[in-house]
């Protein structure tokens, strides 16, 4: 696929919620953090669907249902239908189904979002490698998935059965900390078979078909917080994206993107939805955002002026992803993040 390469974030004279007809949300570090909502997220989501967007929950992990993460927002304070919910157990069912018979069965090792997923695309979820499963599919299923269930995938893997996971995230957040997430199970099915499964999830493609197949969007805008796979996802979609910075990633891992993990946008939080994006422009050999000015130098960035911690971020950005052109910025941005308090 041949992009251009991003080389500042954008401008936006129009409010993100205005100028997009559909929001594509992450949830984990976007929404909500260990169960509860991240501060503005309701208030700001609500004005957004008040003024005609549409919002739809795109989610890597397969465990619960859309009814369940339905239910869960609406106690949060948004008000959601299972219908607005697009998981990667959705994703990779439809995947299976487009290459076994319909009625086939698959054994799951996963949680409840995958057998349900798998039973809306008329196959059959099952429990063994001796039960003559046609396809494996492997989702997180929490932290009581038994060891016993890796063994069912390693031995329908090793007599040809084809392997499929929802996704490859190494890691989920949840209340205690950063805790072992579906990549990391797929890890341990992969060195004990030597497969490679065909995997649905963020940021490759089926992910992203299905979710503009159950959302209708014309003109959607990804919103999320991990460069690896919510802004990759809208680059290999070919779509634009909103990084908010209430996740995972930091100033530094911004500064360092390659081209597609660049967002279209940058914001503190969801508020950003609600407003017009400030423009970067080429200054005296730098960028200028707002009151900042930043420029790449030999070993470090310079930043000059005053203002909004933001708009210097955005300056920097537009400085390192000029610099680096098709690669990854190497520059210390750490004098210059700390002095935006980022």
């Amino acid at each position: 696929m041949s992009q251009t390469v991003r080389t500042r974030p954008e401008g936006s004279g129009q409010a993100l919620s205005e100028a997009y007809d559909t929001a594509l949300l992450d949830l984990d570090g976007v929404v909500y953090a260990g169960g509860h909502a991240i501060a503005y997220a309701v208030e700001s989501l609500g004005t957004a669907r008040a003024g005609g967007m549409h919002l739809a929950y795109v989610t890597n992990n397969a465990l619960r249902t859309p009814e369940a993460v339905a239910e869960h927002l609406t106690e949060l304070g948004i008000p959601t239908v299972a219908s607005d919910v697009i998981t990667s157990a959705q994703a990779v069912a439809r995947l299976i189904s487009e290459q076994v018979p319909a009625g086939a069965r698959v054994l799951v090792i996963g949680g409840e979002g995958l057998r349900v997923a798998l039973r809306e695309r008329g196959l059959e979820p099952v429990d063994s490698a001796e039960d003559e499963p046609v396809a494996v599919v492997q989702g997180y299923g929490g932290p009581d998935l038994t060891w016993s269930r890796f063994a069912e995938a390693c031995y329908a893997i090793a007599r040809g059965v084809p392997w499929f996971a929802s996704n490859t995230d190494l890691t989920i957040p949840g209340a205690r900390g950063i805790a072992p997430g579906n990549g990391a199970a797929v890890e341990v099915v992969r060195i004990a078979t030597g497969a490679e499964p065909q995997v649905a999830g963020k940021p490759l493609p089926p992910m992203h078909r299905e979710t503009i197949l159950r959302t209708g969007a014309k003109r959607p805008l990804v919103v999320g917080d991990r460069l690896d796979t919510d802004i990759e996802g809208a680059f290999n979609g070919e779509v634009d994206s909103l990084l908010v910075l209430t996740g995972v990633t930091d100033g530094a891992q911004l500064l360092a993107a390659p081209p597609q993990h660049r967002p279209t946008y940058v914001d503190a939080d969801l508020r950003g939805m609600l407003t017009g994006q400030p423009e970067v422009v080429e200054a005296g050999g730098g960028f200028r955002c707002g009151g900042w000015t930043a420029t790449a130098g030999s070993e470090e960035f310079e930043l000059t002026g005053e203002g909004e911690a933001l708009d210097g971020l955005r300056a920097l950005c537009a400085a390192a992803w000029t610099a680096a052109g098709e690669g990854s910025c190497e520059l210390d941005g750490g004098k210059a993040l700390a002095r935006l308090g980022l």
